[in-house]
C-alpha cells in the first residue's frame, strides 16, 4: 500500500488511525500542502487526485481518496478489528456519528477554505479563529449530546469505530486553534480513553516523518 498524505491534514489524519487500526503496513509519501503554493496542486500530483486533495490510498491497482471510502474499503479487505458494527442500526448510527464530524464539521474548517477565508474575502486572521471557534462549538455541541446516549469508553460503546476515527482530528484541531472543550465531558473523557491506544499514537500529527 501507498499512502499520499499531510501530517497535520484532518483526512489524511482518519486514514492513518484506519490503517494503525487494520495493522496495514504502508509507504507514506508525504505531500506538502503549503510549501510552493501547495504540492497537491502540481502535476504529478493532480494526475493521480484530479481534486487536488489529500489523501490518496494506492492498493495494488486500486486507487482511492475520500477517507471515509478507503477506511470502508479497509475495513471490508481487513476485517479483524472491525471499525463498523455488524448490525444493521448500529451501522447506521456509528455513520451518523463519524458524519457530523467528517462531512458537516471538518469541510468548514478545511485549509483551503480558511484560504479563502484569509485571501480572496479578506478576513483577518482573528476573524479566521472567530469562524473556526463558531463551527467546531457548534458541532461539538450537539455530538457532546449524542455521546451521551451512545458512548461507552469510546463514542458508541466500548469498541473503537469509525466515529473515533473522525473525532480525533477534530478535537486535534480544536486544539490547536484553542477551542475551549470544558463544556464537553463525554467528548473529552473519549478523547483521553483514545488517546491511550498504541494505534493513536502511531497515527497522531506529530508522530509523522513530514511533521514540523
Amino acid at each position: 500500500m501507498e499512502l499520499y498524505g499531510y501530517w497535520r491534514s484532518s483526512a489524511s489524519f482518519r486514514v492513518r488511525l484506519g490503517l494503525a487500526f487494520k495493522q496495514c503496513d504502508y509507504t507514506y509519501h508525504p505531500v506538502h500542502l503549503v510549501k510552493d503554493g501547495g504540492e497537491q496542486h502540481s502535476e504529478a500530483y493532480r494526475k493521480l487526485n484530479p481534486s487536488e486533495l489529500v489523501p490518496t490510498l494506492i492498493d495494488g491497482d486500486v486507487k482511492l481518496n475520500q477517507s471515509l471510502a478507503i477506511i470502508e474499503y479497509l475495513d471490508e479487505c481487513y476485517p479483524e478489528n472491525p471499525l463498523l458494527p455488524v448490525d444493521r442500526v448500529a451501522k447506521a448510527q456509528v455513520r451518523a456519528l463519524a458524519y457530523d464530524l467528517a462531512c458537516e464539521l471538518q469541510p468548514v474548517t478545511n485549509l483551503r477554505v480558511l484560504q479563502y477565508l484569509t485571501g480572496t474575502l479578506n478576513c483577518s486572521d482573528e476573524q479566521k479563529v472567530g469562524w473556526i471557534h463558531h463551527w467546531v462549538s457548534k458541532s461539538f455541541n450537539a455530538f457532546e449530546q449524542r455521546l451521551a446516549d451512545y458512548a461507552g469508553d469510546y463514542c458508541f460503546g466500548n469498541s473503537v469505530t469509525l466515529a473515533d476515527i473522525c473525532l480525533l482530528p477534530q478535537v486535534y484541531n480544536a486544539q490547536r486553534f484553542n477551542v475551549p472543550l470544558e463544556d464537553y465531558p463525554n467528548l473529552q473523557r473519549v478523547h483521553s480513553n483514545l488517546l491511550k491506544l498504541d494505534a493513536v499514537q502511531q497515527a497522531l500529527p506529530e508522530n509523522q516523518p513530514d511533521a514540523q
